[in-house]
C-alpha cells in the first residue's frame, strides 16, 4: 500500500449508524467530516427490515468526493433502519470500481456489508491460502480476505464468524460491519488504527473520528478497545466482546500530528491541543531570533500558533492555501506535481519580504514539496528561513494503513539531518524528537510486542515505527526491514547551514 507522490495519505475513513429515522442521511453528512481521510471513491450502504422480518440493502457508491458522488436526491425516499459509509484514498488500486467500500456480501442466510480502514499486513499470505482452497476473489483489496475467512468459519452466530476471522488477522485495521440488521465495529489488537462510538438520542454511531460525531450532535462515548468487538442488535442493545486478545497500545502518531482533523479528539485529548503542544515543544528545543513564524497550511497551524506563543514572535500568514485544489489533484508525473504545490500554496511578499522566518511544518517526506516551498518563500523575498518540523525525521514507510512512498524516495531514509538542511537551502532545520513527540503527545513509544500489558503501562502510548523501524507488528514482506543509509548512524534532528548564502 505504498505511493510514489510526495507525501503520506491516510486510507480510508469509516461510519455506522444503528437507528434513528433517516441513518442514511447521517452516515452521508457524517462522511462529509470524513472527507480528510480519503477523496478517491465513497459508498453508503443501508439496511432495513422488511415485515416479513427479512433485511434488504440497498447500495450507493462511486468515485469522487462526497458531494460529486451523491447528488442531492440520491439518498431521497430511502427508508432504512442502518447506514453504513465509507471514503477512500488508494494509489496502486486505484481507478478500480470494484475496490470501491463498503463491500457487500452474502454468507449463509446472512446479508452483509463491510467497511475498513488500515492495512492487513498478512493479506497476501491468506489470500493465496485462501485461493488454493477454491476461493475466487473480485477485487485486489485486502479487505476482501476478511469477508472470504468469514464464508470459511463454521461459528454459529455472525459474531463468533467475525472473532473468528480477525483472529487470523495482522496489521492495523478497523472494521464496521451491517449484517442482517445488525451493526458491528471491531478495532485491531494494537489500537492502531482509530474508532469511536457515540450515541444520538438512544441509538449508536461508530466513526473514524470524534468529529463526524460532532457534526450529527451525537453524545461522544468512547474510543472502541484494542481488540473490542461492538455490536448493536435490531433492538438496540449493545453488546460487547474482547474478540483479539490486546496488547500494549500503539496508537497511529501520525493521527493527531497530521492526518486527523483539529477539532476531532485522540485518546480523551483535543487534537488542537496537541498539535499546540508540539509547536511549544519545537519551540523549547529549537528556539531562534526571528521576525515572524508562518505555518505550511493547514495542519501545520496549530503548531505554529504553539510555537509562536512560545517564542512571543508574531504568527503570519505568509502562506496561503487554494482549498479548491485538494489532494485528488496531485499527479504522479513531477511535472505535475511541480504545478501542483504552485496552485495549491501562494506566498504573500508583503509579509515575507525582508523578514527573517520561522517555517513550521508537520512533516517532511520525499523533500521535493517542502525545498518547492522554501523556493517560493524566498522568491518572495524571505530574508532567513529556520525550517521546524513538528514530527521526527519519516525513516521507514507504514504498513499500517497509511500509503507511503517507498523508503528510496524517503528523504531521511537515505540523507542525515546536514544534507537535508543544505538540499532544502535553510538556515537552519530542526525536527521534533521521537521523546519530544512523546512529551507532546502525553504518552509514550509503544511497549515491544513481546511485552504483557501492565497496570503501570500508560493509558495512550503511540506507534512510531515510521520514525524508528520498529513495527509493533511483524511485516511479512521483507522489504519492510531493508537496510537504508541512515539505519546505522541516524539522520539526526537539527542542522545549520554552513555553506555561504
Amino acid at each position: 500500500m505504498q505511493n510514489d507522490h510526495k507525501g503520506l495519505y491516510d486510507e480510508c475513513g469509516v461510519i455506522g449508524v444503528s437507528g434513528g429515522s433517516d441513518p442514511a442521511t447521517m452516515v452521508y453528512y457524517g462522511l462529509y467530516a470524513l472527507q480528510h481521510r480519503g477523496q478517491e471513491s465513497c459508498g453508503i450502504v443501508t439496511s432495513r427490515t422488511e415485515e416479513d422480518g427479512t433485511q434488504s440493502l440497498s447500495v450507493h457508491k462511486d468515485f469522487g468526493l462526497v458531494a460529486d458522488a451523491f447528488c442531492p436526491d440520491a439518498l431521497a425516499g430511502i427508508f432504512a433502519h442502518r447506514a453504513l459509509g465509507h471514503v477512500r484514498y488508494a494509489t496502486t488500486e486505484s481507478g478500480k470500481r470494484e475496490n470501491i467500500q463498503p463491500f457487500c456480501f452474502a454468507i449463509g442466510s446472512h446479508q452483509g456489508a463491510l467497511a475498513h480502514n488500515g492495512n492487513i499486513t498478512n493479506a497476501q499470505a491468506l489470500r493465496r491460502q485462501l485461493e488454493a482452497g477454491g476461493s475466487v476473489f473480485t477485487t485486489t483489496s485486502d479487505t476482501e480476505v476478511v469477508v472470504h475467512l468469514m464464508a470459511q468459519s463454521q461459528a454459529s452466530s455472525f459474531a463468533e464468524i467475525i472473532m473468528d476471522a480477525v483472529s487470523q488477522l495482522r496489521g492495523g485495521f478497523s472494521l464496521v460491519f451491517l449484517v442482517s440488521g445488525v451493526l458491528y465495529a471491531l478495532r485491531d489488537r494494537h489500537g492502531l488504527r482509530p474508532l469511536v462510538m457515540g450515541r444520538w438520542q438512544q441509538h449508536y454511531v461508530v466513526a473514524s473520528e470524534t468529529c463526524a460525531l460532532d457534526l450529527l450532535e451525537c453524545t461522544f462515548e468512547r474510543d472502541v478497545s484494542p481488540g473490542e468487538l461492538v455490536c448493536v442488535d435490531l433492538d438496540g442493545h449493545f453488546r460487547s466482546y474482547q474478540a483479539l486478545s490486546p496488547r500494549p497500545m500503539s496508537y497511529c502518531s501520525f493521527e493527531p500530528i497530521y492526518f486527523s482533523r483539529p477539532d476531532s479528539d485522540c485518546g480523551g485529548e483535543s487534537v488542537y491541543a496537541i498539535r499546540k503542544r508540539i509547536g511549544a515543544v519545537l519551540a523549547r528545543l529549537y528556539p531562534v531570533e526571528a521576525d515572524a513564524v508562518i505555518a505550511v497550511p493547514d495542519s501545520a497551524t496549530p503548531i505554529a500558533m504553539g510555537y509562536a506563543q512560545a517564542v512571543n514572535i508574531p504568527l503570519e500568514l505568509g502562506m496561503i492555501r487554494n482549498h479548491y485544489i485538494g489532494r485528488t489533484f496531485i499527479q504522479p508525473s513531477q511535472a505535475q506535481r511541480d504545478l501542483g504545490v504552485k496552485l495549491k500554496f501562494n506566498a504573500q511578499v508583503h509579509v515575507l519580504h525582508g523578514r527573517d522566518c520561522v517555517v513550521i511544518d508537520d512533516s517532511i517526506v520525499r523533500g521535493t514539496t517542502s525545498r518547492k516551498i522554501i523556493h517560493m518563500l524566498r522568491k518572495a523575498g524571505a530574508r532567513k528561513i529556520h525550517f521546524r518540523v513538528g514530527s521526527p525525521p519519516v525513516t521507514h514507510s507504514c504498513h499500517y494503513g497509511i500509503s507511503t512512498p517507498d523508503r528510496r524516495y524517503l528523504v531521511a531514509a537515505q540523507h542525515d539531518v546536514a544534507h537535508i538542511c543544505e538540499e532544502l537551502d535553510v538556515d537552519s532545520i530542526g525536527f521534533l524528537t521521537r521523546q519530544g513527540l512523546a512529551e507532546a503527545l502525553g504518552g509514550a513509544e509503544y511497549q515491544k510486542e513481546s511485552s504483557p500489558p501492565s497496570s503501570d503501562h500508560p493509558p495512550m502510548s503511540y506507534c512510531m515505527a515510521c520514525f524508528s523501524g520498529d513495527y509493533p507488528v511483524k511485516i511479512d514482506d521483507p522489504i519492510a526491514y531493508e537496510k537504508h543509509p541512515t539505519d546505522e548512524r541516524g539522520c539526526g534532528y537539527y542542522a545549520e547551514r554552513t555553506r555561504s548564502s
